[in-house]
């Protein structure tokens, strides 16, 4: 028997939002400055890109249109 669309969408967001829950979690882990070293750059970096790509997430849904892949790095 085939997944339905709805039950399909619902598996999967279900399974993406807590990986990335838990990914924004680990993101949090490096604000220990006894194990890392950053800067106030650094984390406006980490912050922009983290809302931009929500913001470029929610206009997809809007647009029902795919979006193009974004990387992120700090160098």
């Amino acid at each position: 028997m085939s997944e339905n669309p709805r039950d399909k969408f619902v598996r999967l967001a279900v399974n993406r939002v807590n990986r990335a829950i838990k990914d924004i979690k680990l993101i949090g882990n490096l604000s220990n400055k006894s194990n890392y070293s950053y800067s106030e750059e650094d984390i406006e970096k980490i912050f922009r890109a983290l809302n931009n790509e929500l913001k470029l997430c929610r206009q997809r849904f809007a647009s029902g249109k795919p979006g193009e892949d974004s990387g992120f790095t700090l160098g």
